[in-house]
């Protein structure tokens, strides 16, 4: 049942808070036809609150223009990685596999995935953003660590 004012459907609001309840998720999102809708909870804080000092850490060296060549040249050095298939980090933050500590990862090394699946989560500035996979493949390599900084553009995943 929509709302009258503002169209929007209250029971599925509710639904959408319960599967946040129900699951080890901190945020939803749905998009149907011109609606999206967003449901998040400030979940986990123990979990968020020893990841700042990690986000601060990024701040400065994204303001040292001097650094970035150094940073450039650095996932191209291991032998053997082709890079041109990586899907890269939308955003600086900090990536997690799963969807919490000790939860099954969201995609392992030999995995097939789907355009649009869940690969991992980047938490930037206490939002949780889950980065969808561009292209449907097989997980060949994870790049990144658990709980690990990245910078705009690093390489994440590599799907062929």
């Amino acid at each position: 049942m929509a709302d009258n004012k503002t169209g929007i459907d209250q029971a599925l609001i509710r639904d959408l808070a319960n599967i946040l309840k129900d699951t080890d998720l901190t945020e939803i999102e749905i998009e149907q036809d011109d609606l999206r809708i967003r449901v998040s909870r400030n979940g986990n804080t123990p979990m968020m609150m020893p990841q700042m000092p990690a986000f601060n850490f990024q701040a400065p060296a994204a303001a040292a223009p001097v650094a970035a060549p150094a940073a450039a040249a650095a996932p191209a050095a291991p032998a053997g990685r082709d890079l041109s298939k990586a899907v890269t980090a939308p955003m600086v933050g900090t990536v997690y596999l799963a969807s919490a500590p000790g939860a099954r990862p969201f995609i392992e090394v030999g995995a097939t995935v789907k355009e649009g699946q869940t690969l991992l989560i980047i938490e930037a500035m206490k939002t949780m953003n889950q980065i969808p996979s561009p292209k449907s493949g097989k997980v060949v390599e994870i790049i990144v660590d658990d709980a690990s900084p990245v910078e705009y553009g690093e390489p994440l995943v590599i799907i062929e």
